[in-house]
């Protein structure tokens, strides 16, 4: 009896450690296999987030710079090609829609969450009041803002660029001043001149408030008959943008990022 039962205890015992050790096994599989799920889902949500960033460069042009280790988050504006007004330009233009870039302004302005704002500009210019629209709506965010002229902003695109809080130029960059034109039928009479002047001097008056040009100066550039070879008007490469008071500093997206940062901090 003794042996019987001490064979039969040993064996229990046996039984036990071993579903004892199937159970610490199963408890080390849920953990890998919860672990495992963790990380496709982290992965997946990783993603997302790319696919969805890539979308929004490619049909707004915009995207939130969120990977800093100062940890802003900073809004990209592009304004290229042409500035639209309110007819649509073949499909063939590059254009920048002011009803795209407007609510997004306004939804900057109201986020919480975005410490800043940057623009980059490489356009050709384009309708005059959907220009000084999207300039009078920058000029009057709360946010730190900086524009950065990477290839050229030219016309309407001058006062769009001196909006910000600071602005910079590549050393290649350039800016075309020029007096206001006009597209299709026009009737010659004096009213027609006096509007013309009209739409000049908000022009002029606007971007000579926002940056160290006098208007007397801007005019003498818009006027000048000696550099464009089809029209009046002149060219700013660079330092000339700086030289004149236009642009605050010549500089690149590192020394524009930099700047930013700053701002964001001191604000």
């Amino acid at each position: 009896m003794p042996g019987i039962r001490y064979f039969y205890l040993g064996h229990e015992s046996e039984k036990t450690e071993s579903f004892g050790m199937e159970v610490g096994m199963g408890n080390q599989k849920s953990k890998n296999g919860k672990n495992a799920d963790t990380k496709g889902k982290g992965e997946e949500k990783k993603t997302e987030e790319e696919k969805h960033r890539e979308e929004l460069i490619e049909k707004t042009g915009q995207v939130t710079l969120d990977k800093n280790d100062k940890k802003h988050k900073i809004h990209l504006i592009t304004i290229i090609g042409e500035v639209e007004g309110h007819d649509n330009l073949n499909g063939a233009s590059k254009t920048t829609k002011y009803e795209h870039i407007l609510p997004e302004l306004a939804a900057i302005e109201d986020s919480c969450e975005v410490d800043g704002l940057l623009i980059l500009l490489n356009t050709m210019g384009g309708d005059v009041e959907a220009g000084l629209a999207i300039a009078e709506m920058i000029a009057s965010l709360s946010k730190p803002t900086v524009s950065l002229v990477l290839g050229g902003s030219h016309s309407i695109g001058v006062p769009i660029a001196v909006s910000t809080d600071y602005s910079y130029i590549v050393p290649t960059g350039t800016m075309v001043i020029h007096p206001v034109r006009m597209n299709g039928m026009v009737i010659g009479v004096p009213q027609t001149f006096d509007y013309f002047k009209q739409i000049q001097n908000r022009i002029t008056g606007f971007v000579c408030s926002h940056c160290k040009i006098s208007k007397a100066r801007l005019e003498e550039l818009m006027m000048e008959t000696g550099v464009l070879t089809k029209d009046v008007g002149t060219i700013l490469v660079g330092q000339e943008a700086v030289n004149e008071g236009i642009i605050n500093d010549v500089g690149g997206i590192k020394e524009a990022m930099q700047h930013l940062h700053e701002m964001i901090g001191d604000n």
